[in-house]
């Protein structure tokens, strides 16, 4: 059957919590002992990165920088580094994003206090994105948190004179790298425990970044911007399956001659870094290596714009010249044109299917091994609102094919995460949501929409998964995979 593997998609804001939101603490060690128990070898989770423009993992302030949500206060309180912390928002079902920012905060700035720099710390912002991150989001909370093209000319020109003196801002600078710092130590630890666990870490990286970002302040000759440093051009992709008007990401469009010229430093430096992170890279909206939707900044939809042409192979030429061990699997979804397939195929990069949009799939010789098959994303209706929103000959329809296979585990979610697991694609992963049966109130985000209450899914606890491991388990040995 070959090297059959499964896994489970959980956002770490996800997981439960005591503190209102998931972190890299005990809760995810304990995911990761329930994932090895139930014989899944991936936790597949969402970008790390500081969260943007409607609390968006996918417009964030940093490529490289995480998110100070996912801190554990538990782990601080076990270095000595702050009291005893009170639970916070802790049966809470849904993410509270601005609210557990503000309460975790204090207990960062205590931690801070008693920090003293280790061996570790020198060593940790020896990476130059460290201290320019730093200046940045201290800069940016001194501007009430206004995007940095905003701010007075003296301080948004730092990026590039380094003339105004962020030395006054020295505590604030230090506190940001103590931040990165615990975040980079955690994260590592917590990667360490799920690697001799026999679990991988597939982490996602956005194919944009967001306009306020410190990757662009810093690499402003890589994007298209005007000389304010507004983009002239943004990301998106023209109506789909989700909207009628397209998708207006908003991100400013890379100026690819530029990238080129400068040999890829910016991607590949970008790729370096994460690599260390997890152990595979999902790169999001694959297809814009090939050819990316350029909309006009002026206009209010995604309707207007043109495909243009991206130096594809040029770029993952280099990429495998400069890291060699990397391994990337790409999103490939949407109304693609075969040059991309080519160019996936190509580096024989592993794409990905998606069971609400080939439903009638079926195990024949034009099956790849070479993909990963999901129920679902992040981005989908969970498998049981689907299900529901079907006709009912479409129910009937569904519920025979799942049948006539022996898809019968006690939820739709599990009958369909049964048919992935089944399938012949090489990596089978279901989102949480759909192992646990759970309706659309939980569909982590609807593509087209901003804010509330898009990301803001949580566990209260993993009772109910706890219970499923028997079950699971035995789903992954039927269908071999993980063995």
């Amino acid at each position: 059957m070959g090297d059959r593997k499964s896994g489970i998609l959980l956002p770490v804001s996800s997981l439960p919590s005591n503190y209102g939101v998931g972190d890299f603490g005990k809760s995810s060690f304990e995911f990761i002992d329930l994932l090895k128990e139930s014989g899944f070898t991936i936790w597949q989770i969402l970008p790390l990165n500081p969260l943007g423009y409607g609390n968006s993992p996918y417009q964030p302030y940093s490529s490289k920088a995480m998110d100070d949500l996912y801190v554990s206060l538990d782990l601080l309180q076990e270095e000595g580094l702050i009291n005893k912390v009170k639970p916070f928002n802790k049966n809470s079902d849904s993410v509270d994003f601005e609210n557990v920012r503000i309460y975790k905060q204090k207990y960062l700035k205590e931690a801070f206090k008693k920090f003293v720099k280790d061996e570790g710390f020198y060593e940790f912002i020896k990476f130059d994105w460290v201290y320019n991150y730093a200046v940045f989001l201290t800069l940016k909370k001194k501007n009430n948190l206004d995007c940095w093209n905003t701010w007075e000319n003296k301080q948004k020109n730092w990026a590039k004179d380094k003339k105004f003196n962020v030395e006054q801002y020295n505590e604030d600078i230090e506190f940001e790298m103590f931040i990165q710092y615990t975040l980079y130590k955690q994260w590592m630890s917590l990667k360490e425990y799920a690697n001799n666990n026999g679990i991988s870490i597939m982490g996602d990286m956005p194919i944009y970044v967001g306009i306020d970002s410190d990757d662009v302040w810093f690499n402003q000759k890589m994007f298209l911007l005007d000389k304010d440093g507004r983009p002239t051009f943004i990301a998106g992709v023209p109506p789909d399956y989700f909207s009628e008007t397209g998708q207006r990401w908003g991100n400013p469009i890379y100026n690819w001659n530029a990238i080129k010229k400068d040999d890829f430093k910016f991607w590949i430096d970008r790729l370096k870094y994460n690599s260390k992170l997890f152990d595979t890279i999902r790169i999001d909206h694959f297809r814009a290596f090939d050819t990316y939707w350029k909309i006009p900044a002026s206009c209010p939809t995604a309707v207007e714009g043109k495909w243009i042409k991206a130096p594809g192979y040029e770029f993952f030429d280099k990429v495998f010249e400069e890291i060699e061990d990397i391994d990337i699997v790409v999103e490939d979804l949407g109304d693609l044109r075969k040059e991309v397939l080519t160019l996936r195929d190509h580096y024989n990069f592993k794409g990905m299917r998606i069971l609400q949009f080939s439903f009638d799939i079926e195990k024949n010789e034009n099956d790849k091994e070479n993909l990963i098959i999901y129920t679902g994303t992040h981005d989908n209706q969970t498998i049981k609102g689907w299900y529901n929103s079907l006709s009912k000959k479409e129910k009937s329809a569904a519920r025979e094919y799942l049948d006539e296979h022996g898809y019968d585990y006690g939820s739709i979610g599990l009958d369909f995460v049964a048919m992935i697991l089944d399938s012949y694609a090489e990596i089978a992963i279901a989102p949480i949501v759909d192992i646990l049966n759970l309706d659309d109130d939980c569909r982590i985000n609807t593509p087209g929409t901003v804010g509330n209450p898009n990301w803001q899914f949580k566990l209260k606890s993993f009772e109910k998964l706890r219970n499923l491991v028997p079950t699971l388990k035995e789903m992954n040995e039927n269908y071999y995979r993980g063995m």
